[in-house]
């Protein structure tokens, strides 16, 4: 029996929206075992890579690892390996290892997307904006911050001419000002960074914000933190803390955002309220560490 993609999705998006996240990696190994025993291909590559995605959304990297193998294992048997699709799937296979920290293997599978999107796709295409921005974010990570910050250009160009793409303009704003940051230009990543937090919070509230915001906030805190306004540094940390457990829970991200605010507490002389965020940043990483998910 072929399963409904639709059906999948918004079965899918019901539990992030509601905050059910216990529920998703049960949900979508279901699903992924009936496209299996139903022989629905093209169900189990996508319900295959909406778990990389999510694997790597809650640092569970080993697990987004073995099914990124396992889907473009399985393309590559279809003879897909030449296709957007495959391009799509290395995107997202690339960013699991970007996010764990993996940036040789990253930037390996990257490239590879890229080539299969110049064979096939329009130059101006929208999915070379989402390339471009992970690109720049391994870039970034690889110290390539020059480069990355060219990258990022060619993504805000992109996304300027689609329709529908405020979000998509938000994030690309919002990655923009944290490489201007690290550059040293502080009016532009000011100037870039009010935009993106305008078009969240006028495109979203409550539980229709983008998942992106929290990245918004988190630049917010170190744009004020570099202005040595810690009080506002603290509050927009604390609100995107929020935004990351409300909609990944406490992973990766939320312990980097704990050691902002325990460096920013500290900057207030509050060296108790320090600890406690130094503590929680050390208890995420022993727990993500300790889930069999060793690199």
């Amino acid at each position: 029996m072929k399963i409904d993609i639709d059906t999948f999705f918004n079965q899918l998006d019901g539990y992030f929206q509601n905050g059910e996240l216990a529920e998703v990696e049960p949900y979508l190994k279901k699903m992924l075992e009936q496209a299996k025993e139903g022989e629905d291909y093209a169900a189990y590559i996508t319900v295959g890579n909406e778990m990389i995605g999510f694997y790597r959304s809650v640092s569970m990297f080993r697990q987004a690892f073995d099914i990124a193998e396992d889907v473009l294992l399985l393309m590559e048997e279809l003879q897909l390996e030449r296709s957007e699709h495959f391009a799509t799937t290395l995107l997202n296979t690339a960013t699991a290892y970007r996010a764990a920290g993996k940036t040789q293997q990253a930037y390996q599978y990257y490239q590879q997307a890229m080539q299969i999107y110049q064979a096939l796709l329009p130059e101006g295409d929208y999915r070379f904006a989402g390339l471009y921005n992970n690109m720049s974010i391994l870039l970034e990570q690889m110290d390539e911050n020059e480069e990355a910050v060219a990258f990022l250009e060619k993504a805000l160009a992109i996304v300027k001419n689609l329709t529908d793409s405020r979000a998509e303009q938000a994030v690309t704003l919002t990655n923009l000002a944290l490489l201007y940051f690290k550059l040293d230009k502080e009016k532009e990543a000011g100037d870039a960074l009010k935009e993106a937090l305008q078009i969240f919070e006028e495109e979203g509230s409550g539980e229709t914000m983008d998942a992106h915001y929290s990245a918004a906030l988190a630049g917010a805190g170190e744009a004020y933190y570099r202005m040595g306004d810690y009080e506002n540094a603290l509050a927009s940390y604390e609100k995107a803390l929020a935004e990351v457990d409300k909609h990944f829970g406490k992973n990766q991200s939320y312990g980097v955002i704990c050691e902002n605010c325990a460096m920013v507490c500290s900057s207030l002389k509050d060296e108790k309220k320090a600890e406690e965020y130094r503590k929680t940043a050390q208890s995420i990483y022993e727990k993500i560490s300790g889930e069999d998910n060793r690199l």
